[in-house]
Parts: structure tokens; sequence; C-alpha cells
């Protein structure tokens, strides 16, 4: 999961150059880890997604399943969570990152399937269609029963077990099958009927999320897409001091879009070099298939159902009067293993930057997207940063893969919820942290989540410098 902020007094005329100076700490062969660099300015938020933001409140629906492995059988929770949307709301997601812990808490964004394990995966559309044709979508657990050719009928435990079991053969290829006989057949019928669906279009978003030009100027368009009637435009905090003002291509006030709404900041001639950020606010039920990941490796959801829920997403604006005037955005990128940065210059002069050792320059008018390399389950924290107060951070951790598609083998475990695991022709160990409130395990899954979270990964500096024929 990524984060992004701008904070952006632009220097004066001359190309800009940005010298890269990257840490790298790496877990080494012992499993220690080195410590990361200096943090940015305060003040992220979500970038380039949009959407809800939710906070995991846990397992609360669920049967019990078998995993097989090479070093045996092991029982493993299996249904749904439950998270609490930041604003208002509710949502209900099965797991689709079977070998990796969920941790109580985590906070989880809304993304876009190519920032998961799903962007690479044939089968995620197979995906869709389980939630879409099971439980919860489906709660007449009498017809989905009768539908599913299962006898005795399903209690709401053995359709969230079934439905969840299905859904990690598909997103984790799993060799997994539920312990309850309904539950697993179930399963069955949800594998072999599953059909092939498109990924859902986000809850919110606007397009691009960063856009840049010159005092007097309308900067813009953005471009708000959302499923809601109608959402609020909120201004920029400091408008009235700023006179920033955000319209319509007329040049009047929007308070106030629908999916397809075209809005600008409009940016009074005297205003100094700056940067502005416009926030997109509706109330709307999150569409079935999306995707979910946290800003710390805790297991990544997919939406199975929603409440009428809050959803938001931001669009940032800088400006100045001459040299290059960039707007920086970024997406995480699991079809390249990697995060875009995408660099677009609406100034009169060349902007040039360095990454992972690697010259970049974005001629005055155009647009390009760098893909930075990173390697899973690292953070990352890239700090743009350049004169009179130019800086951009982006954050996340890289969560592309599955463990089943990874070197490796995690034990299946699932942080601060009744899960119960036992064995079944093999060992495994007892993680019920909600009833023990520790156990012999918790240090070393608190040790690999903390070093996850904040340590290891990639930090990248990048200062703005002008070019040689100045300081030479």
């Amino acid at each position: 999961m990524l984060s992004s902020f701008s904070a952006l007094s632009v220097p004066g005329r001359g190309a800009a150059r940005l010298a890269a100076v990257t840490l790298v700490s790496a877990f080494a062969a012992t499993g220690v880890v080195a410590g990361a660099g200096p943090a940015a300015a305060e003040g992220t938020a979500q970038g380039g997604q949009g959407g809800a933001t939710a906070t995991m409140g846990g397992l609360k629906t669920y049967g019990t399943a078998v995993m097989h492995g090479e070093g045996g059988d092991q029982e493993v929770p299996a249904g749904l969570f439950e998270m609490s949307v930041e604003g208002g709301g509710m949502l209900q997601t099965y797991c689709v990152d079977i070998q990796n812990p969920t941790l109580k808490d985590a906070k989880y964004h809304e993304t876009p399937w190519s920032g998961t394990s799903l962007g690479t995966n044939d089968e995620a559309g197979r995906i869709r269609w389980i939630l879409q044709n099971s439980y919860p979508q489906v709660n007449d657990l009498a017809a989905l029963a009768k539908k599913a050719g299962v006898r005795g009928g399903l209690t709401e435990q053995d359709a969230a077990a079934g439905t969840q079991v299905a859904i990690w053969r598909y997103s984790d290829d799993a060799d997994v099958e539920a312990v309850d006989p309904q539950a697993e057949r179930l399963a069955d019928y949800l594998e072999r009927n599953a059909r092939d669906l498109a990924e859902p279009a986000a809850s919110l978003t606007v397009d691009p999320p960063a856009v840049s030009g010159r005092p007097g100027e309308r900067l813009g368009p953005v471009t708000v897409h959302t499923g809601a009637g109608s959402a609020s435009v909120v201004p920029p905090t400091d408008a009235a001091l700023s006179g920033v003002r955000i319209v319509d291509r007329k040049g009047r006030a929007v308070t106030s879009a629908a999916d397809g709404t075209q809005v600008f900041f409009d940016v009074p001639d005297d205003a100094a070099a700056g940067t502005a950020e416009l926030t997109v606010q509706a109330s709307t039920t999150v569409p079935v298939g999306r995707a979910f990941a946290s800003e710390n490796r805790s297991q990544t959801q997919i939406l199975a159902g929603s409440s009428e829920s809050t959803v938001a997403a931001t669009a940032t604006a800088t400006w100045a009067d001459q040299g290059a005037i960039p707007a920086l955005s970024a997406v995480e990128n699991c079809a390249e293993n990697g995060l875009d940065i995408t660099a677009v210059n609406k100034g009169d002069e060349a902007f040039t930057f360095e990454l992972m050792g690697t010259e970049h320059t974005i001629a005055a008018g155009e647009s390009r997207t760098v893909t930075i390399p990173l390697q899973e389950d690292r953070s990352y924290d890239f700090v743009i940063q350049g004169l009179a107060g130019f800086e951009q951070r982006f954050t996340g951790v890289l969560d592309c893969r599955t463990q089943s598609s990874a070197a490796g083998d995690l034990t299946t475990q699932t942080l601060g919820e009744p899960s119960r695991p036992a064995t079944a022709g093999g060992t495994a160990t007892d993680t019920n942290l909600a009833e023990t409130g520790s156990s012999d395990v918790t240090p070393m899954i608190a040790g690999l989540a903390l070093a996850l979270i904040t340590i290891g990964g990639v930090t990248l500096t990048v200062v703005r410098r002008k070019n040689s024929s100045e300081h030479p």
C-alpha cells in the first residue's frame, strides 16, 4: 500500500535535477534487519487510488478448513472478516492470501487488482463470480444449498467456510478443503461453476491525482469516477488565504460532483509558487470484488459485502511562474514488481531526476512513468525533496505474491482472532491470542510483523538542485 503527499514551493528558473541517495536495508542471512533512513515531513495520505479506508475488526463468521502441505495437514479458520470504514460503514471480506497473517486493527485501503496478487492471477475473475454467487451476496441459504446440491442445508458458518475455501483454491492455488461436509460440497460447487468476470470499478477515484501549471491558469482537469449518485468536493483547507478555487471548465465554483465530472484548480495570477489539495467524498456501497490491501503486510482481502460507506479521494495541484513544474503520482504495479511513479512537467524547462541509479528527463509539456523495482514484502519510503519546501513522499509495502507463488513456507496464522488451529495429520501451534492473550509464538510473529512494517525495505531521498551551469 502506498501513500503520498506533496508540499511544494517551486524554485525559480533553471532545469530541475533530482539526485537520488539510496539507503537499502534488507533481511540478512541471519535474519538481522538494518535500520531505515530518516523520515520525511509529516502529512501522508493515500495517493493515486482513492476509495474506502477501513480497519480490520477480525474474523466474525467462519468454519474450519484443512490446508494440505508438505509439512502435514493443518486446520485453519475459514470465513468472513469484518472491517469498519473510516468515516462510517462496514465491510465484509474474504482472504486471498492464506499463508500470511491477518493483523487485528490493521489499516486497509481499497486497491486496484494490479496492486495486489490478483493483478497477476489469471483466475481472479472467477473469484469475483464466487463472491457474487455465494454468501453473503446470496443470503437465502436454503436456495444456495439447493443450487449447490447440499443436502441438510447450510448454516452461515458453513456458507462462509465453503465460500472461503473455493476462493483460496483460485487465489492461492491452495490444496484446501472444508472440514464440514456441507461446506465442502458448497466449495466444490463454486469451484466447478466459477466463470471469469472483469474487475469491478472503484468506488471513488480521481484522475489524474496530481496536476500542475502556472498561476492565472485553471489547472486540470481532474475527473471524478464514482458509483455514488453524488459526491462532495471539499476545497483546499487554506483556500481563503491562497485564493485558490475549485471550479468547472467555465470557471463556476464546484461543491459537488457525479461520475465523469471534471474540476479544475483556479489559481490567482499573483499566487506565489505553491501547492493545494482538494478532497472528493461520497457515501456509497463499495462494489463486490474490490481488493483491500494493508499498510503493514496483513492478509490481502477481497470485498464480499458493503454497507453504505464513506469513500474519498484526493488530488493535488502545484504551480510556479517558470522553470520545471512537475506533478508526481504513484501506484503499485505487481506485474512489474515495482512502483510506477508518473511525472508530468507543465513547466517551460526540462525536469530531470535520478532514481535507482537511472536518470530520467521529462521535457517541458511531456510526461513519463518510471517503474522502480522493489522487493516483495519490503517496505519502501521515497522522499522527493527540493528547494523552498518541495517535498513529496511515497510509502508502503509491496505485497504482490501469495506465499504459494513465492519462495519459502509460512505457517498460516490469524492474529487476535478465535482461530483455534489444531492438528490434522500434522502439527499446528495454538495461536488463539484472543483467548489466551499471548503464546510462545507471539514474540516471533510480532517481531516479523514489525520488521515487515517498519524496518525492512528501501528508502530513497531525492534532492533537487539547479543545473551545473548555475552552480559549477
